[in-house]
């Protein structure tokens, strides 16, 4: 931080990662390392004490009465960004300071044999580790910006792959689906199915809904993929057998902002109404409620609603829902030389491009960009405290990545310069 030859302020830049594709794949190269982990490496040390030592600058210059308008707005906003980077930097090395003092009374006291002191120092200990990684993630959660969609709600879509094993795929993309929809009720968001095609025995081969609420898209994001399901059926050969099979089901995530400025022309559409399928509601099957349309110039392009009783609601709701997918388009041709969003959780949808299993047989989900193993697939599958575990995993080693990538970045262009 420092004042021009002219004498207007110039900050220097936070951490930015707009550049950034969050592959997890250092995560491999680093032993899967967490936030307290990162916290001690020599860069992120030196990284912190340049921004604590900054906002301390910042803060100074603010009570100078030399500044004109345009710089003390400047400085306001800079402190602003820095000031819980800087409280949060100096509560962990408060709490590294308390860490040392209570290892140091513990080899006192385990010398003199105080077994009863030394298990209340060894508790104190154990909390003040899980705080220091609580305050470590809040830490790294400020270096991060936050991405430019993460408030948005989604159009969450899955859909069922292909198998041997018959309804295998059906039925689990049906289970995802419904804990998808459990999830949004956990975090207390709105979900509203947009569309729904269930398969003939009891599963489902397509699935659609609108996800509002506070933060989906930060949460949701790393879900889009494909998701391989391992498990004996429970009817046919295979299950009298005890044959395990694999099956998959695909998820799509795109951020829905608010207001989406693209122009659909009526001309370029084509509208069908068709009978509504699947449970739920007199209408069903009786009027041809439901509308599909399709956009002709990006090679058909089809959205279907059947939500609403009203032709005329379900025709807005998947006029929202296409201008959304030709927003993510929009995104993506931007996006051209980066991994695109949509891109990054399909893939081909090739089994070796999984994201995620479910073994039943194991009774474990894993999640390969992480290596992160979570026993109890019912309780995951049941969309609440065992899957925004999951979730928040993910997020925290994103979060980490992206330092890292970034401290890696800044030190080759030191070592270049």
């Amino acid at each position: 931080v420092g004042l021009h030859n002219h004498g207007s302020w110039r900050p220097k830049p936070l951490l930015d990662t707009a550049g950034f594709t969050l592959s997890f794949s250092s995560w491999h190269r680093k032993n899967h390392q967490g936030s307290q982990a990162l916290w001690k490496h020599e860069a992120v040390q030196k990284y912190l004490e340049t921004l604590s030592k900054e906002y301390q600058q910042v803060s100074h210059l603010l009570s100078a009465d030399s500044l004109n308008d345009f710089d003390q707005r400047a400085l306001r906003r800079r402190c602003a960004s820095l000031s819980p980077i800087a409280a949060a930097f100096q509560e962990i090395k408060e709490a590294e300071r308390e860490v040392r003092e209570l290892e140091v009374m513990c080899t006192e006291l385990d010398s003199r044999d105080e077994k009863q002191l030394l298990e209340l120092a060894l508790e104190e200990k154990e909390s003040l580790d899980k705080k220091m990684n609580m305050l470590c993630r809040k830490l790294f959660q400020f270096l991060v910006p936050k991405e430019k969609y993460d408030r948005s709600p989604v159009i969450l879509e899955v859909t069922a792959g292909r198998t041997t094993g018959g309804d295998i795929c059906q039925q689990f993309t049906k289970e995802m689906f419904e804990m998808y929809q459990n999830y949004a009720d956990y975090k207390r968001w709105t979900f509203d199915i947009v569309n729904y095609t269930p398969a003939e025995i009891g599963g489902l081969h397509h699935a659609a809904a609108h996800i509002s609420g506070e933060n989906v898209y930060r949460h949701l994001k790393y879900e889009g993929g494909t998701h391989r399901v391992q498990r004996i059926p429970e009817t046919g050969m295979s299950s009298r057998m005890q044959r395990i099979h694999t099956g998959t089901m695909s998820v799509i995530v795109l951020p829905q902002p608010e207001e989406v400025d693209v122009k659909v022309d009526p001309k370029d559409l084509r509208i069908d109404t068709f009978r509504a399928r699947g449970a739920g509601g007199q209408h069903v099957n009786k009027t041809d409620s439901a509308v599909r349309i399709v956009h002709l110039p990006t090679e058909g392009l089809a959205v279907e609603c059947q939500q609403e009783r009203s032709q005329q609601m379900n025709k807005e709701i998947a006029l929202r829902t296409l201008r959304a997918k030709l927003y993510q388009q929009v995104i993506e041709k931007q996006l051209s030389q980066e991994q695109s969003a949509r891109k990054l959780q399909l893939g081909t949808r090739a089994q070796s491009e999984r994201i995620r299993t479910y073994n039943f047989t194991q009774d474990r989900v894993t999640d390969h960009r992480i290596s992160y193993d979570a026993r109890n697939i019912k309780e995951i599958l049941s969309g609440k405290e065992a899957l925004d575990k999951l979730i928040n995993r993910l997020l925290e080693f994103a979060d980490i990545e992206a330092v890292t990538q970034y401290l890696e970045n800044l030190q080759a262009l030191e070592g270049g310069g």
